[in-house]
């Protein structure tokens, strides 16, 4: 377990509204779930905050706790209308399962070059909706065997919906008072629920719609999960039915993480899914509500690759440092002139780094940190920093410690990797060794492993930080 000098991390839990000494399950197997991107189209730059700011948690745990500690799990959302019906039209020769991964495999794969570009490890798990519909379907008949679930039909056909009456303490998460939405409610409950408030954990799929067979309580219905199901079944594969941390954007907190609380506690029978539940705030862009419609609606890939805001492409490091420079919880305007401000703060502190004199320690930074991902006062913590102290502590922020050389090309990249692969199969070392040391020398570390079921050789890299 690595050395803390006497820091304890404390963190605010949206679910007791107050911020407490972190205590994990298991100081051997601490677990992390986040919400990942639904791959219907690139990330935008509001879903890119909770990326980096769980970044930086699964970085302080691991330095806590040991890197063979902490488990970290953020999903990939593949199960989607929209990209079901593409998947259907694009690939109808395909099973389901290989036509969705066909049509998000673009997606998904600029997802992670996203993250990746943005300085953040990757996850321990990175499971997609699509391998766990299986468990989907196991998960909702517990419910139904437990009482909490059942089969009704609407106007558009057959499904299972979540009793919300069963969980007396349901809505705990978001304050929502289940007596109180009955009694204000202005809608009438539809004919085939039992309460205007039950969701759908699995919809019927009409004959033209892509759907799984499943069978529930001896009724048959081809269909698809809810979105609510798909995150209660990933997080109890990899984590457990009970884990440490839940997190996500503030916008989640109802109905997706009220609606996943209810569907794992009642189908575990446990009296919590997860201790500690995070969010961070509300992105903005430029003071507006990000939109299409306004005009202001921008993705990653567009911030780091083209010359839509601001009229120039901004450096990863600089997206990062920006939304570090708020705290997690609080609400944050994106704009250029912030970018502008991490762009120059970047540029002192990279100064400052390459002195040769050495001042203070990243003690100062952790501490900040450890108390609930102060991040803004990790940054302050920065510039009392200079040399290889003020390198180490950037590092650990997930920002390099010195001005990149050159920018990286991600195609490029991929076929340098290609060509050393080959070398290697044909035994040509020298070679190999050469390309892989001038992907160092531009920032870019090689980690070489084996395909789990093949037993081949498969090459991942990192940007060097």
């Amino acid at each position: 377990m690595a050395e803390t000098a006497g820091s304890t991390i404390r963190l605010y839990n949206t679910l007791t509204r107050a911020k407490a000494p972190f205590t994990p399950i298991d100081p051997d197997n601490v677990r992390l779930y986040v919400c990942g991107p639904t791959v219907y189209d690139y990330a935008h730059i509001g879903n890119a905050r909770p990326v980096i700011v769980f970044d930086v948690l699964f970085r302080l745990l691991r330095h806590v706790y040991g890197e063979k500690h902490v488990s970290y799990v953020r999903n990939i959302t593949d199960v989607e209308d929209k990209i079901n019906a593409r998947a259907l039209r694009d690939y109808p020769e395909l099973p389901l399962n290989e036509a969705i991964r066909a049509v998000t495999e673009k997606t998904a794969a600029q997802f992670q070059a996203d993250a990746l570009a943005l300085g953040c490890l990757p996850p321990t798990h990175e499971p997609r909706a699509t391998e766990h519909v299986a468990g989907m379907i196991a998960m909702i008949n517990d419910l139904i065997t437990r009482g909490h679930a059942y089969v009704a039909t609407g106007d558009e056909g057959a499904e299972v919906l979540f009793d919300v009456g069963s969980m007396p303490d349901y809505g705990a998460l978001s304050g929502r008072d289940l007596a109180d939405q009955k009694a204000g409610a202005r809608v009438a409950v539809a004919d085939h629920k039992r309460d205007a408030a039950d969701f759908v954990l699995w919809k019927q799929s009409g004959p033209n719609e892509p759907g799984w067979d499943a069978d529930f309580g001896g009724t048959h219905i081809r269909g698809r999960p809810g979105w609510h199901i798909e995150c209660s079944v990933m997080s109890a594969h990899h984590l457990g039915e009970v884990f440490d941390i839940h997190g996500g954007g503030i916008d989640l907190v109802f109905p997706h993480h009220e609606n996943e609380i209810a569907q794992s506690r009642c189908a575990h029978g446990t009296a919590t899914m997860a201790n500690v539940w995070m969010h961070n705030g509300f992105l903005q862009v430029e003071g507006r509500k990000m939109s299409k419609s306004l005009g202001n609606f921008v993705t990653v890939h567009e911030l780091l690759a083209t010359e839509k805001f601001g009229g120039r492409a901004w450096p990863g490091e600089v997206l990062r440092l920006a939304m570090l420079m708020t705290h997690y919880r609080e609400p944050i305007d994106f704009s250029v002139r912030r970018l502008e401000e991490a762009e120059a703060l970047m540029a002192r502190l990279w100064r400052r780094a390459g002195e040769a004199i050495s001042n203070g320690t990243r003690q100062a930074v952790i501490d900040a940190l450890s108390d609930d991902l102060n991040s803004v006062d990790a940054i302050h913590a920065l510039n009392g920093l200079a040399g290889a102290p003020l390198r180490d502590a950037l590092l650990f922020l997930g920002l390099p410690d010195a001005a990149p050389v050159g920018d990286v090309d991600l195609d490029a990249v991929q076929a340098a990797i290609d060509a050393r692969l080959a070398l290697i199969v044909d035994k040509n070392w020298a070679e190999a060794d050469r390309i892989r040391d001038e992907l160092l020398e531009r920032g870019i570390q090689l980690k070489d492993g084996k395909d789990p079921d093949t037993g081949e050789r498969v090459t991942t890299w990192e940007v060097r930080r």
